[in-house]
This record gives C-alpha cells, structure tokens and sequence, in this order.
C-alpha cells in the first residue's frame, strides 16, 4: 500500500534547502516515520474490529467462532489469532514514497482473504489526513 500528499513541492524544498538540509534525506526519514504511524493505525483500528471504510467487522462464522473459543481467543473479530499477520507488517522507504507490506508471503496471503471480508489494510480520509500532518511534521 501507498500513501500520498498533495503538497506544495517547491516550497517544502525551498524551507530544506534554507536549513542546509539534504532534501532527500529529510523526505525519506519522513516518509519512514509516517509508514510506521499507518501501521500504528492499521494495528489500533484492527484491534477494535473496525474497518479503514467505518463499520465493524463481520462476525466470525458459527464454525471458526467455536475453534476460536476451544483455543481460548475472543470471538470478537480482530483479525488476531497468533498475531503473526499483523506483526508481519512493516515499511520501506524512499526518497519519493514509502510502501507499508508483509514481510512474509503466508501472512500477506491471510491478509489478502480477510482484507476481502473485513477491509482493515487502507486508511480512511481522516487517517490520511493524520499522516500527512506527520509526514509535515516530521520534515526537518
């Protein structure tokens, strides 16, 4: 997944270039910092089985409901069995964007079936909104 801003380029590199600052590096350590908060987001939502489209999470079926509750989890849908999945999330970034992904391809392939029935990997306008005030923030 990836996350874009509008913003006013020249200006932002103009205010770097005044710093002495190397405008690359100030982009990517921004972009670093802004990844990690979507996945800090991505998790917190998740957690309170609500989706990057509002709404809660469909409710397990009756079947998986039941293996959960003998193996001692919640039946409350949170996309959280082993915490392999979410905890195989992580960023990569660049000079020109950043890209939050699994690090495993058993995980990204349980992502991709409960992304379908219950959309947690995206973010809502309010939470994009939030990440472009980090990634503004965070420019130095």
């Amino acid at each position: 997944m990836q996350i874009s801003f509008k913003s006013n380029a020249k200006k932002v590199k103009a205010e770097l270039e005044k710093k002495g600052k190397d405008v690359g590096q100030s982009i990517k350590r921004a972009l670093s910092i802004t990844a990690q908060e979507g996945i800090n987001i991505i998790e917190r939502r998740t957690k309170r089985s609500v989706g990057f489209k509002g709404g809660k999470f469909t409710k397990y079926s009756p079947k998986y409901a039941r293996f959960r509750r003998f193996r001692g989890r919640t039946n409350r849908p949170n996309l959280e069995f082993s915490g392999k999945m979410l905890g195989a999330m992580t960023t990569k970034a660049d000079r020109k964007k950043a890209t939050i992904f699994f690090t495993r391809a058993v995980e990204a392939k349980k992502a991709a079936g409960n992304n379908k029935l219950r959309p947690f990997f995206g973010f809502s306008r309010k939470e994009e909104k939030k990440l472009g005030d980090i990634f503004f923030r965070n420019i130095k």
